[in-house]
């Protein structure tokens, strides 16, 4: 299952991430659908995606 937009994810996603890491949430979770085809992996996954993101940003500021 892909999520379309921000809205489709969900609520615990929705409410614990910003809009920006939401789009890197989501990005990440349709990636590893296609690639694991099984949405407990894509969501630790998407997770990893936006933990590293989160790092790689407080590294730069």
């Amino acid at each position: 299952m892909l999520y379309k937009s921000n809205q489709d994810l969900p609520i615990e996603i929705r409410t614990r991430l910003s809009e920006a890491y939401q789009d890197w949430y989501r990005a990440a979770f349709n990636s590893a659908i296609d690639w694991y085809g099984e949405a407990a992996k894509a969501h630790k996954v998407a997770l990893s995606a936006v933990r590293m993101q989160s790092a790689m940003h407080k590294s730069v500021v």
